[in-house]
């Protein structure tokens, strides 16, 4: 079908995904029984948010690029279903305002629905990332036609959203999904301002720490043999741990156990208390699964009721890089299906 066609068949979708690296606008087909990757993006446009003088510019560059977008497809705005946003908390979802995230230096309540709004005269939506990319998975990826699904994000920190019996759940103030701040042992590295957190031991920052921690107490126990290059200033990350692990290497592969172990202890509380069918993992964990799976099994098996480990899958993220696109235009396909307005509460 071209998209000449489609003009007549149906509304479109449009995603906006706001980031403080790089904005993007996406143009998708509002279908909400075409959940197929290959058929939901039409075309995206992206800018660095860096280049930008503050929000201002920034809303202003998003809604020139989403005018072209409409006027290269000769889309009128009636024909657009809705808009989704996603962009890093905090923020009310339900007022449509971006509170004060910290990637995004002079975001202070800054209500980005109503500005929409007014410009284009559909509904919008927004949600935070980790909710955002909940949602994508569940419409697009992974966790496609299941109902009790968790995300996690397992990147640069570590946050969940939660989609239980077929919808995202916000909690009471929007601060449901929050499980990096769970504190998992009395001691470890440090994540979401807490020792020994879910996100100290399951995050990239927090991979790099526990590999100081260890590197430390190897050489004070006269193991330093082999280790040299781990003494290097600026070795010690993530992404060099992963690969040095991938080779072989026992002190790289050592720190992913030890972070895999605790993968499966959180796991294994969300799965005693949320009885989800599936989790689905992003980031590190999607591009480094091998490293994490069977320690991480295993460990989730051993802690968790076995009536409910055994009828959840954990699975790695299906997005990928483009994770982004989809969960703006998931958050988008929200208008149709949930409105704000009837989400209260959720």
């Amino acid at each position: 079908m071209t998209l000449n066609m489609e003009k007549q068949e149906k509304k479109y979708l449009v995603g906006i995904d706001i980031g403080g690296t790089k904005c993007a606008v996406i143009l998708g087909r509002g279908d909400p029984d075409t959940c197929h990757r290959s058929k939901a993006v039409i075309e995206r446009t992206a800018f660095s948010t860096r280049e930008t003088g503050g929000w201002q510019e920034v809303m202003e560059r998003l809604t020139q690029a989403l005018r072209q977008l409409l006027q290269k497809y000769d889309l009128r705005t009636e024909q657009v279903a809705g808009i989704g946003i996603s962009c890093g908390g905090p923020l009310d979802y339900k007022k449509g305002i971006i509170l004060n995230p910290p990637n995004l230096c002079g975001w202070d309540n800054v209500p980005v629905v109503r500005l929409l709004k007014e410009q284009f005269r559909v509904p919008v939506s927004l949600e935070n990332d980790a909710n955002a990319c909940a949602m994508a998975e569940w419409k697009f990826g992974a966790a496609k036609g299941k109902s009790n699904v968790i995300f996690l994000t397992f990147g640069t920190g570590l946050g969940a959203g939660l989609i239980l019996d077929g919808r995202l759940y916000h909690g009471t103030n929007n601060m449901a999904g929050e499980v990096g701040h769970v504190r998992l042992s009395g001691m470890g590295p440090v994540g979401y301002g807490k020792a020994g957190s879910f996100e100290g031991f399951c995050s990239g920052g927090g991979i790099a720490q526990l590999a100081r921690t260890r590197l430390l107490e190897e050489l004070q126990l006269g193991h330093g043999d082999g280790m040299e290059c781990w003494q290097k200033e600026g070795e010690l990350t993530a992404e060099n741990l992963a690969a040095a692990a991938r080779q072989g290497d026992p002190f790289a592969r050592s720190v992913f156990d030890v972070s895999a172990c605790y993968l499966g202890k959180g796991l294994a509380v969300l799965v005693d208390i949320l009885n989800p069918e599936m989790i689905v993992i992003g980031s590190i964990y999607e591009r480094c699964q091998e490293l994490f799976y069977e320690r991480m099994r295993e460990t989730l098996e051993r802690e968790a009721l076995s009536q409910s480990s055994k009828e959840c899958e954990v699975k790695a993220a299906a997005l990928g890089d483009q994770v982004g696109d989809y969960a703006a235009l998931a958050v988008a396909q929200s208008c149709i299906s949930f409105p704000v307005e009837k989400r209260k509460g959720l």
